[in-house]
């Protein structure tokens, strides 16, 4: 069996792809001690509310795409948050498969009182780069995103 070289050996601790998973998941996990702690909310289920919120009314499918969460954990998610009040779902009049999702007004109260939290949470987050840091890290992670043709528009 060969064996690498040198120059083929994969270093986990410097591989892009996985200190990348590594910082998202290190970054979801600080930042849901604020929806969890306060609010008692999942990860999905946080999700699924900021997705809402952002658009006011939109399908499970939309949210599937928008997240990149599996369907099984969307619908989870929006059951758990149907079950608290949180959202309702509605038949769509143009498909009876499709049910529309919207924020009920518990939900709109909860978004408003936790979108600061994490808008604050994320400045905190970056501090520690300097404005032109952020700037770039931001750019840089756009074209990422832009290479993988990954988008966030439902």
């Amino acid at each position: 069996m060969p064996t690498l070289s040198t120059a083929d050996e994969l270093h986990l601790e410097k591989f892009m792809p996985f200190r990348l998973n590594r910082l998202a998941d290190a970054v979801s996990m600080n930042l849901s001690e604020i929806y969890r702690d306060r609010f008692g909310l999942l990860i999905p289920e946080w999700r699924v509310l900021v997705t809402v919120g952002k658009s006011r009314v939109c399908t499970a499918q939309q949210i599937v795409f928008s997240t990149r969460m599996h369907k099984t954990r969307v619908s989870r998610a929006i059951s758990s948050l149907e079950a608290r009040k949180l959202v309702i779902r509605e038949s769509n009049d143009d498909d009876g498969r499709e049910m529309a999702i919207a924020l009920t007004r518990a939900g709109q109260r909860m978004v408003a009182a936790l979108v600061p939290l994490a808008l604050q949470r994320e400045s905190h987050l970056l501090s520690c780069l300097s404005h032109a840091e952020q700037q770039a890290f931001l750019h840089a992670v756009t074209k990422l995103e832009g290479a993988l043709e990954l988008t966030t528009d439902g």
